[in-house]
């Protein structure tokens, strides 16, 4: 593999190398708070979200936590960020074409947990018996 300096941006790399970029971006799209932020803010689109509605509708994130990811996903050009002036100022978020697009493929990863988690919990249980 080319090392991470000498690559041309956006070459694709490999996967099981920790320094590729493919690598680092799916483990910052791949946590379950980045697909609930992607996936309430989807289900606003076009509208904007305020930060203090995204947080209460996602359940037990914090508010670090959640500013962390809206940053991430803010860098990356999934995200728009829009700060309007007042006391406190209030911040609003919501997906560009590249985020509507990531949104896509979470949404396939949602179905295919919803339509497999009863076979994954029987597989569970039968690997949680003694014996």
């Amino acid at each position: 593999m080319t090392s991470p300096a000498r690559r041309a941006p956006g070459a694709r790399g490999d996967l099981f190398d920790p320094a590729c970029p493919t690598r680092q971006l799916l483990d910052r799209i791949g946590t379950k708070w980045t697909s609930m932020t992607v996936k309430v803010l989807a289900e606003a689109a076009p509208d904007e979200v305020r930060f203090a509605d995204l947080r209460r509708r996602i359940p037990g994130v914090s508010q670090k936590m959640l500013s962390v990811t809206l940053r991430s996903l803010t860098r990356d050009g999934l995200v728009d960020r829009r700060v309007e002036e007042s006391v406190p100022p209030r911040v609003h978020y919501r997906l560009t074409a590249l985020g509507t697009s990531l949104e896509a493929a979470l949404a396939v990863l949602r179905t295919w947990a919803e339509d497999h988690m009863a076979e994954i919990d029987r597989t569970n249980l039968s690997a949680d018996r003694p014996g």
